[in-house]
């Protein structure tokens, strides 16, 4: 399970602070008042308990889905976040309720802000997770050429790589449509592999929310047959260990 707390928060507000501490002999020093003497104990006290402003970010995801990506992500960012398991078949969360009531689609990743804004689609989430955690470099900043060069990259895996492993999962899909997929995805492939020429991570030497994504979906390259022997430089950036471990969920 992720942790309640820490790099992997749980749904309840941690609450930091310390009891007020009396100078001493000050009790002796002046007449108590009855009354007044508690409701000022009572206020000091409360005023010395201060919620933590750190945002509570929930992740609805399924495992070994494309919402691995955002789950990396919120991990390697370090973000306090509730991963909740949203089967993407039955449509029913873990308290009963229908997935739909949160995001309409009813498909993963969906990410629900600490103000109750949601948001879809997983190259915007993962952006989003890493601007709250600039210093952990996950993407450019934003309105650098480096920035616009990383979009290229997230959507390049959504639609040339990731899009093109989908039907592979249908079952109803035809052996031969499936074939024509395989070849596709085996050109997309030889691209990235050429990207990779030479660098430890996508953009160079910086591991970003483009890496995790292609950590995503070529990890179902396996269960779907296709053989990424032939890409030396992908193989080897396969190899490299994440930043962090990967969510005990996924």
């Amino acid at each position: 399970m992720v942790p309640t707390s820490g790099r992997g928060g749980g749904p309840q507000d941690e609450w930091q602070g310390q009891l007020h501490e009396w100078q001493p002999g000050l009790a002796e020093k002046r007449r108590p008042v009855p009354g007044r003497d508690l409701a000022r104990s009572l206020s000091l006290a409360a005023l010395s308990f201060q919620p933590s402003l750190e945002p509570l970010l929930k992740l609805y995801y399924r495992p070994v889905a494309c919402s691995l990506s955002p789950h990396i992500a919120l991990e390697e960012a370090g973000l306090k976040y509730e991963a909740i398991s949203a089967p993407t078949k039955t449509k029913q969360l873990p308290d009963g309720s229908d997935f739909r009531q949160v995001n309409p689609l009813g498909y993963v990743p969906y990410l629900v802000l600490d103000d109750g804004t949601g948001l879809s689609e997983g190259p915007a989430i993962v952006q989003y997770i890493a601007d709250q955690a600039p210093a952990k470099k996950l993407a450019p900043a934003n309105g650098t050429l480096a920035r616009y060069q990383l979009q290229s990259l997230l959507n390049f895996i959504g639609t040339e790589l990731h899009k093109n492993f989908g039907p592979l999962f249908d079952p109803g899909m035809p052996a031969e449509a499936k074939e024509r997929f395989k070849a596709k995805l085996a050109d997309r492939l030889q691209h990235v592999d050429g990207l990779l020429a030479g660098k430890t991570w996508l953009m160079g030497d910086d591991f970003t929310v483009a890496d995790g994504y292609l950590f995503t979906v070529t990890n179902w390259a396996q269960p779907m047959q296709i053989d990424l022997s032939p890409y030396q430089n992908l193989t080897a950036y396969r190899q490299r260990p994440l930043v962090v471990c990967l969510p005990e969920t996924e």
